[in-house]
């Protein structure tokens, strides 16, 4: 078990990791390009269709490459990637949540908000990838709450150490005091457990991952009253 777990994602203020103390964190994971932005990250995510090119060519032996089959049984086992969020900001914390198990799951760089004009990324401009048209992120906000609730059960508290606007609804919080943060509130565990269960019965199963396979089945309304609930259970708290 970890204790402060950093997840780094690609936007623009992401590059103040550079600036922060390895003291602050057991573990540093990067998400695609995100390990470009200092050498001493512990762990590296990215999907399977991630550019070989864009790979770093060392890892050393402290650290480790995390994948598709590493990455998709722990989304599975919150409920798959329809109702995780399509997107590696949240498959990482998920992630983080089963595989480290921190007290603590920070973020930087994963806020999701992409200006029109200037750099979009902390490497300059790049495909907005929470911004595409899937079925999977339809309310950004409400697949963050529901990462957050489900992280709370687990003993860790989800916070967000950007201070720019943010699609994530996560608690606001500076590296300096991450020793310091409350813990997370499981008074709601009875609604969470009865919204797991509504998703189940939706049957929306893709254990490979791969949701568009299955697109026929799925229902865009479904998924959005689902949604609704996730926002109104973090709302509540």
């Amino acid at each position: 078990m970890s204790d402060v777990v950093l997840i780094v994602g690609s936007g623009p203020n992401a590059l103040v990791v550079a600036e922060w103390g390895r003291h602050h964190f057991d573990h540093i994971v990067a998400i695609n390009n995100a390990w470009r932005i200092r050498d001493d990250w512990s762990h590296l995510i990215y999907p399977e269709d991630f550019p070989l090119e864009r790979r770093p060519a060392v890892v050393t032996p402290e650290q480790s490459v995390v994948v598709h089959t590493d990455y998709v049984p722990q989304n599975n086992a919150f409920g798959g990637v329809l109702f995780a969020g399509g997107t590696m900001a949240f498959t990482a914390g998920y992630w983080a949540v089963g595989a480290l198990r921190p007290r603590v799951l920070a973020f930087i760089g994963c806020d999701m908000v992409y200006p029109t004009h200037g750099r979009t990324h902390f490497y300059g401009i790049g495909a907005a990838d929470p911004l595409r048209d899937d079925v999977s992120l339809q309310c950004l906000e409400a697949k963050s709450a529901r990462l957050a609730l489900l992280a709370a059960q687990s003993g860790c508290l989800c916070v967000n150490l950007s201070g720019d606007v943010s699609r994530l609804v996560f608690p606001k919080h500076t590296v300096e005091n991450l020793t310091n943060v409350a813990g997370p509130d499981l008074s709601t565990s009875e609604a969470i457990e009865e919204l797991r269960n509504a998703e189940v019965a939706l049957g929306y199963d893709a254990p490979s991952g791969r949701y568009w396979e299955i697109m026929d089945r799925i229902d865009r309304e479904a998924l959005a009253k689902i949604d609704a609930q996730w926002l109104s259970i973090w709302n509540s708290n």
